[in-house]
């Protein structure tokens, strides 16, 4: 099996094939619905063996992108609709330029999970939770200052949390938040309406208040959502 080197690390011909499938499905090179050209055909165009190939076709199966038939082409998934964690994982990966649509989803995705995580790092670890929050004014003013501040915050908060889920759901966004919070923080009134929010659940959390920290992130989860799609409503209109 080929190997090749990126980024220092080796990988597998079968790894590049499955992500070079993913962007083409992702580009819509291989619409919804559409067919895969024949494992066969797949091989020769990629220059390896049909086993190799198959490997790939059988991941992308596992995560929804497509489904593989028997004696027939592979057909292209609707991933939104049969996709899992590892689909977004994939789709995070292969975004090379971060859309304002794509921030409004993750937005929504933080309403649900974010105040249930915090409530549950508030009451099992509520020390800890005040230390992370206890150098706000060492925090700098600037979107990339927001942006660091706010992905240790987030990831800290989940592991405090005595479920390990969220650590794992929010990890898997490891390569792409940055990138979304730097655009998300450029705003000033963004940072503002943080700036504000870091203290109120600060204040909550030196009372162990748990069920007001839950509050107190939802308010403020809605309240960035709101942000946002004002924001991309304001740019559209202009």
């Amino acid at each position: 099996m080929t190997l090749e080197k990126k980024g220092g690390k080796k990988e597998r011909s079968s790894d590049q094939i499955e992500m070079k499938l993913i962007k083409a499905i992702l580009t819509r090179e291989y619409p919804t619905g559409s067919t895969l050209r024949p494992e066969r055909e797949l091989a020769e165009y990629y220059g390896v063996g049909r086993p190799t190939v198959r490997e790939a076709l059988q991941r992308l199966e596992r995560d929804g992108w497509i489904t593989v038939r028997k004696g027939h082409p592979a057909i292209v998934n609707d991933y939104w609709h049969q996709g899992n964690v590892m689909t977004l994982v994939h789709i995070i990966q292969n975004h090379e330029d971060v859309t304002d649509e794509f921030i409004s989803y993750l937005l929504e995705l933080r309403i649900s999970l974010a105040p249930a995580y915090i409530r549950n790092a508030v009451a099992a670890h509520q020390p800890k939770v005040v230390a992370l929050l206890a150098n706000l004014d060492q925090l700098k003013p600037d979107a990339d200052g927001y942006a660091a501040f706010d992905w240790e915050l987030q990831k800290n908060l989940t592991r405090l949390s005595p479920n390990p889920i969220y650590l794992l759901i929010v990890n898997s966004f490891d390569s792409f938040y940055l990138k979304m919070a730097r655009k998300y923080f450029s705003i000033p009134e963004h940072r503002e309406a943080s700036w504000h929010y870091y203290h109120e659940l600060l204040n909550v959390a030196l009372q162990g208040d748990y069920i007001e920290a839950e509050r107190v992130a939802r308010k403020a989860m809605e309240n960035s959502l709101e942000l946002w799609r004002n924001r991309t409503k304001l740019e559209q209109d202009k």
